[in-house]
């Protein structure tokens, strides 16, 4: 047994969330779903520190053998964890769970790194993974949200760059209408503003790519973007540090709450 989950099952115990069972859920109404898509970032590759170990007793994730489970980093359905660390979904499942206090909050994980968006369309293999694991787990909750976070992968190449805020666009509609929810909130994030120092090499249609995410509010109803200005990397000018993270998961929060607010 590590450190790590001792410390986890001595801090659940003090809780009431039993590690060792099936995690007890709320009625569907009051499980809240909140479907996470995209790439590393999401994923999450920050360094993971005492206070992302720590559960909140209703924010729960979903596990790759769809089992709920009291969630701490990394928030992942990946089969080795290990490698993985902070991302959005945590700090925004805390922040939601605190915001809507009758609530536990479901996060689905179902991000995968290094993937391009052309994997995520309808059709692909990584959006029918995530169809099939969110109409999975709503049969315990009710879909409340989905966030998005990718666009690394599409700023190596203009064509794919140019492109990216039309196939996006097609995505979400696609996506609302296979899961039988037109007016779920969708949030995007802005790829790192850090970019700029790997731009030439790597991502050098990446602000194409941030123009795109920035403008999805304007022509597709119930989304925003969560900008990434002011965020920092972990060192590769690539993936965002904890803390970032952190802020990041709070920053989408901000934006879901104001878009469940709006009447469709």
């Amino acid at each position: 047994m590590t450190v790590k989950f001792l410390f986890i099952c001595v801090l659940s115990a003090s809780l009431g969330i039993n590690l060792s069972a099936a995690t007890p859920l709320p009625s569907k109404e009051k499980l809240h779903l909140y479907l996470l898509i995209g790439q590393s970032n999401m994923e999450g590759q920050g360094k993971i520190e005492p206070m992302d170990e720590i559960p909140h007793p209703r924010v729960l994730m979903f596990d790759r053998k769809h089992q709920w489970l009291p969630a701490v980093e990394p928030v992942t359905s990946r089969a080795k964890p290990n490698g993985y660390g902070v991302g959005p979904g945590l700090a925004f499942g805390k922040f939601m769970a605190e915001k809507n206090p009758d609530v536990t909050i479901g996060l689905v994980s179902c991000a995968v790194g290094g993937t391009p968006l052309k994997r995520w369309v309808r059709g692909g293999d990584l959006y029918a993974n995530a169809v099939k694991r969110i109409r999975i787990a709503m049969v315990d909750g009710t879909l409340a949200g989905i966030l998005w976070h990718q666009g690394e992968a599409d700023s190596k190449v203009e064509s794919d760059a140019t492109t990216y805020g039309d196939r996006l666009a097609k995505m979400i509609h696609d996506l609302r209408e296979d899961l039988n929810a037109t007016n779920v909130p969708f949030v995007v994030g802005e790829i790192g503003q850090f970019n700029d120092q790997r731009t030439t090499k790597f991502t050098p249609y990446f602000h194409v790519v941030n123009d795109s995410l920035m403008k999805i509010p304007t022509h597709v109803p119930l989304t925003g973007c969560a900008e990434s200005k002011g965020l920092t990397d972990k060192g590769d000018h690539v993936h965002f540090d904890s803390p970032s993270q952190r802020e990041l998961g709070k920053r989408y929060a901000e934006i879901m709450l104001k878009l469940q607010a709006i009447k469709p």
